[in-house]
Formats: structure tokens, sequence, C-alpha cells
């Protein structure tokens, strides 16, 4: 059932972003921006619905009262292709950096553009990576909320981190706070795979860490509190979901956990 329901979900949800962007986009282009925001927030929600009625997966979100009035960078753990729309709906008027290539897909890169998405060469330097500063700057100047995923790229659930220090750059460099969240979305969509597995599992918004620290303060910092309730996630989202089948990583996380809480008890 897992695999006739997985194959179900992945047919929709693609047949959904399509058609959306198809039909919609009449409206999309003529509105003004904001207006037309709606559309990508209510494509996020539908596919909420898609995943709780034919997979079986909810999730809850605490902590939205941390997010900051205005503008602020939002930094999650990055696990899934669901993470990249999950918290639209939450976000007044969300931006991303993203890279240029994304922006050559037909619809895709159109829509982006409505939006001023933020495009980047990830190889860029210099005066290529000033450019986007002052871009970023303009957008938060309007009272935007930049997205970051500070890994940079998916990691599989429980895997050791490795985040990028280009955002203790932002915090410093943007002044504004950062919002960091955990959750383990990869647990029921991971990557590199068609399967998608029911379960419940918990998005943690974590208290906003102002701007004014020392970078390297603060790269510590977010590091510290991003892993500690991520950790703690994973322990509450297994035990809420024994029937999951948990890539490696997390299982080797779950035990080293598991041996400190034990020593510690």
């Amino acid at each position: 059932m897992i695999a006739l329901r997985s194959v179900l979900f992945n047919t929709i949800f693609y047949a959904n972003l399509i058609i959306r962007m198809i039909v919609l986009s009449p409206y999309y282009f003529v509105v003004p921006r904001l207006k037309a925001y709606a559309i990508p927030k209510n494509w996020a929600r539908s596919n909420h619905w898609l995943m709780r009625m034919i997979v079986g997966t909810t999730f809850e979100i605490e902590g939205l009262e941390n997010l900051p009035e205005g503008s602020f960078i939002l930094a999650p753990k990055h696990q899934s292709f669901w993470d990249t729309y999950a918290l639209l709906p939450n976000l007044k008027d969300p931006v991303y950096i993203l890279k240029r290539e994304l922006m050559w897909i037909p619809l895709f890169g159109w829509y982006a553009k409505k939006q001023r998405m933020i495009p980047v060469d990830r190889g860029a330097r210099g005066k290529v990576m000033v450019e986007v500063l002052k871009r970023t700057r303009d957008e938060l100047s309007t009272g935007r909320q930049l997205i970051i995923y500070p890994e940079g790229t998916r990691r599989p659930p429980g895997a050791e981190p490795v985040y990028k220090y280009g955002i203790a750059r932002m915090y410093r460099d943007l002044g504004i706070p950062v919002v960091p969240v955990a959750m383990h979305p990869g647990l029921f969509w991971p990557r590199r795979s068609v399967r998608r597995y029911p379960g419940h599992f918990k998005v943690r918004i974590l208290p906003p860490i102002m701007p004014g620290m020392d970078p390297d303060a603060f790269f510590a910092h977010l590091i510290e509190v991003t892993e500690r309730a991520s950790d703690e996630l994973l322990i509450d989202t297994v035990d809420r979901n024994p029937h999951l089948p948990l890539p490696p990583t997390a299982v080797a996380r779950l035990t080293e956990l598991r041996k400190v809480r034990a020593a510690t008890a």
C-alpha cells in the first residue's frame, strides 16, 4: 500500500504543480506581486492536504510566535523537497536566494522572477556576491523574509551537520534576526526516493537569534540550538512512528542519543 500511495501522491503532486502553473498564469502575471503570491501559498496548502489524504502524513508547527515582525532570516534544516515549500503559508512575503539555473525552467522561472527571487551562481565570488547582497538588502528593506538553508543542500535525518559559514556572513551584513527551524520531514519524504511514508511529525520554530553577536559566536550558537532541537525531535518522531524505515544516519544518531540518555538517567 505504501508503494501504491507513493505513486499516486507523486503523480498528483506534479500534476497539481504543472496544471496550477498553466491554468493560473493569466491571473498570476497580471495582478500585483503580493496578490499573486497567494497562488504558490495555496499550492503549498494543497500539497499538505494531498499528503494527509493520500499518504497519511500530518504535521504540526510549534513556535509560530517566535517569528518576528518585519524582515528576518528563516534558517530551516533541509532534508526533503517538502521543506522547500512547507512554511510558505506561514510567512508574509518570503524570498529565496536560489541557483540561477532554476530561473531558466519554463513557467517556474517566470513565476520566481515575478516574486523577485534572487538568482546566484553557486561558484560566484567577488563582485557577483556583492550584487547578490545588494539585491537581498533591497528586498529585505520592504519587510520581506529571507529563507536560507544553513547546510546548503539536503542532508538525511541524523546525519552529522555540515553548516556553511555563509549564513554567518549574511547575519553580520544584513543585521536582522535569524530564526532556526528544526524538523524531520526527510523521514517521511526521503531524498532520492519516490516513497512517501505515513505518520506525524513536528516542525519546531526556535526563538530568534537577534543581531549583534560576533559572527563566529552566532555560527556556533545557531548550530548548537538547531542540532539540540533536531536531536529532541528525532527521538520524538521515531517514538511516535515506530513503523518508519530509518536511514543509517538516523539509526546511528538515535543509538548515540539513547546511550547518552541512559548514562545520565
